[in-house]
């Protein structure tokens, strides 16, 4: 029996399997079909739930409510890889117009503007032109942007600043646009910081701010999965992957088998040496759970892409170290909540207290216990708004604190109760009766939504192709690569790109990750904002 390695081959033999059904699964079946020769009925997507889109989500109807877990901002020139896609996806609207013709017109009609990023007691805007930086806060920034990722190790964002960084305008702008915490990555940020070095002087504008014209599943996933499915590619829902079968040989480790269940049945599927398995290893949505107006959601503790990479991962050590990432949901988690209108007079009021348009900005109440936030989209925000109805999101970064009016933990509470305490950071007490009879809002428990940003050390996430790895690629937020950043879109795209390509040996170029932070015109603007 020969031992030699199976020939890669690009023909109709050769089949590709995805493992959930999120952007980076949907995106690296849109490359393999795009830019190889494999036939879109040869790829195939597993998902365990029964809609694709995984982070990128938008669901509901006027009646029910509608809910989004969490809003994907985006950005131009970043992002190199998404482009490329989008700019090659028909969209829905128009078939002769792309994705990004699309949200390229949006962009140009709706430029983001931030007239009110904080707001202060008494609903006071505040100013935000000043990051409020002290000269050991600068310093401190500027050893983080200088020092080699690998020094790091898995150093926190607070073990590398002094406590009053944590009280400067900057730190409120910072935290609450990405979603750091002070326990979060110190590696992370300075990737972060490095990546959008040209956004330093705006950040509390949000000028470079890109979005799409609706959620991101109506805007973004439904044509994607059009154009696939008019390729032919599967789409298997339902379908939980739960573990592999991966067999060490003298060239390598193969997968030979998927075990899955659906319907409660354990099923499997034979993989061929030649056929390919991309598996996108946990997600920031993992073990979401939501609520009502009358009820809290459940906090759950484990999700199904992490339990696939725990099993998989253990006995094969260079595929990462899950629980890294997994095992700290109480400092990963955090409640986001959606919020319907039937009558337009609450958003009105956050108009006219704010004086920002919908669509322009995020607002995040700085007394607020919970830290909470709000965003509202222009409008509609789903295709299938109706023009009476309006629809806005939020979220909350310290979950565990008391309400400063509802003396509840903000993971514990009700839509009902969330919508209390916002009237009350909006001064719009007295109109909550009203608010409540009109309007529905649908809490959200998402346990890993920032696991991707824990303190790691190199060999935690996995590369995209391991050493030694035959047909096995991961793909999404845990997936390493080196110099982009995680808790992006263009992060899950890039990693199927360079999976796709690497596996198919396709000949075309993934595109380099932007180094605008070595361009010494950013670099003198992002000193002068310092020093505003």
């Amino acid at each position: 029996m020969s031992n030699e390695q199976p020939q890669r081959q690009d023909g109709s033999e050769r089949e590709a399997y995805f493992v959930g059904g999120g952007i980076a699964s949907l995106a690296g079946a849109a490359f393999l079909v795009r830019d190889s020769e494999l036939p879109g009925e040869n790829v195939h997507v597993l998902e365990k739930l029964d809609v694709m889109g995984g982070a990128l989500d938008g669901a509901g109807s006027p009646e029910e409510g509608y809910v989004i877990r969490g809003g994907r901002m985006l950005n131009f020139p970043t992002y190199e890889c998404t482009w490329d896609l989008l700019e090659t996806i028909p969209s829905l609207e128009d078939r002769e117009r792309s994705v990004k013709d699309v949200m390229d017109e949006f962009n140009e009609d709706h430029q983001t503007y931030a007239v009110a990023r904080l707001l202060g007691d008494e609903q006071e805007v505040l100013d935000v032109s000043s990051y409020g930086f002290e000269m050991e806060h600068r310093l401190s920034l500027l050893q983080l942007v200088l020092t080699p990722e690998e020094q790091l190790g898995d150093t926190r964002i607070e073990e590398w600043f002094s406590d009053s960084f944590f009280e400067t305008t900057f730190w409120y702008i910072w935290a609450t646009t990405f979603a750091f915490q002070p326990w979060h990555s110190v590696a992370e940020m300075r990737r972060y910081m490095h990546r959008f070095m040209h956004e330093f002087p705006r950040l509390n504008t949000m000028e470079g701010i890109h979005r799409t014209k609706y959620n991101q599943y109506d805007s973004m996933v439904r044509p994607i999965r059009r154009w696939l499915e008019d390729h032919g590619v599967e789409f298997r829902g339902g379908c939980e992957v739960t573990d592999m079968d991966i067999v060490p040989g003298r060239d390598g480790k193969t997968v030979e088998t998927i075990h899955y269940e659906a319907d409660g049945v354990a099923e499997t599927i034979d993989v061929e040496p030649t056929d390919l398995v991309f598996v996108t290893n946990g997600s920031m949505t993992d073990g979401s759970d939501l609520g009502s107006m009358t009820e809290a959601p459940d906090l759950n503790t484990t999700g199904a892409s992490f339990e696939l990479w725990k099993n998989i991962a253990e006995d094969n050590p260079e595929f990462g170290t899950p629980s890294a990432f997994a095992d700290h949901v109480q400092e990963t988690k955090w409640p986001s909540y959606t919020v319907t209108l039937d009558e337009p007079d609450l958003l009105e009021h956050i108009v006219e207290v704010t004086g920002e348009a919908p669509g322009n900005g995020l607002i995040t109440f700085t007394e607020s216990n919970w830290l909470m936030s709000i965003v509202v989209a222009a409008q509609p925000h789903f295709a299938n708004q109706p023009d009476d109805v309006k629809v806005f999101w939020g979220y909350g970064l310290f979950p565990e604190e008391e309400g400063n009016y509802v003396e509840k933990k903000m993971g514990n509470c009700t839509g009902e109760e969330i919508l209390e305490e916002l009237c009350y950071h909006l001064g719009y007490l007295d109109e909550l009766p009203s608010v409540l009879e009109d309007a529905n809002c649908i809490p959200c428990n998402m346990p890993f939504i920032t696991s991707h940003f824990m303190p790691r050390t190199p060999g935690d996430r996995p590369d995209v192709v391991p050493p030694g790895s035959n047909n096995l690629a991961f793909i999404g937020q845990f997936a390493e690569q080196p110099r982009d950043v995680v808790f992006t879109v263009e992060y899950s795209v890039r990693s199927a790109m360079t999976a796709v390509y690497d596996q198919l040996d396709v000949d075309r170029d993934v595109p380099p990750v932007s180094t605008h932070q070595y361009e010494p015109e950013v670099l003198v603007d992002a000193a002068k904002a310092a020093f505003r």
